[in-house]
């Protein structure tokens, strides 16, 4: 039994750019990042238009039981976009078996909904107040 070689090419491999490398990554992004990275944004966008809406009311002068919470809020929705992502990015990922069907989960995958949780409560806050807000009056 003979095997068939495949003719050896001399064309040296094209060195990809770093925005190319980068986006290639970016389509390509593992299916576990991708579910942490929505679960958390999904928690974030949510919360953040409840404390705009908490907080236009405020500005405009609603008298609201407590007084004026914002600090409180801002605390209250850090901490729920990291639980809440944290605990779906759990529920979402389980971690790879290799052979069979039963689907583990550790605390892993939690970390991993908390690590993404982190940079984006910050970022989906800041466009909220920073870009939203203003828009608002």
């Amino acid at each position: 039994m003979t095997v068939e070689r495949r003719p050896v090419r001399d064309v040296p491999v094209r060195q990809r750019g770093w925005a190319e490398v980068r986006w290639r990554q970016f389509r390509n992004a593992p299916r576990p990042v991708v579910r942490a990275v929505l679960a958390s944004l999904v928690t974030a966008v949510v919360l953040a238009a409840l404390f705009i809406a908490y907080d236009v009311a405020l500005t405009r002068g609603a008298v609201l039981p407590g007084g004026d919470l914002r600090v409180l809020a801002i605390v209250v929705y850090a901490l729920a976009v990291l639980v809440i992502g944290s605990v779906i990015t759990w529920l979402v990922v389980p971690q790879p078996t290799g052979s069979g069907t039963v689907r583990r989960r550790s605390g892993w995958s939690a970390a991993l909904g908390f690590f993404a949780a982190v940079p984006i409560a910050w970022l989906v806050m800041v466009a909220a107040t920073q870009i939203v807000r203003p828009l608002l009056g």
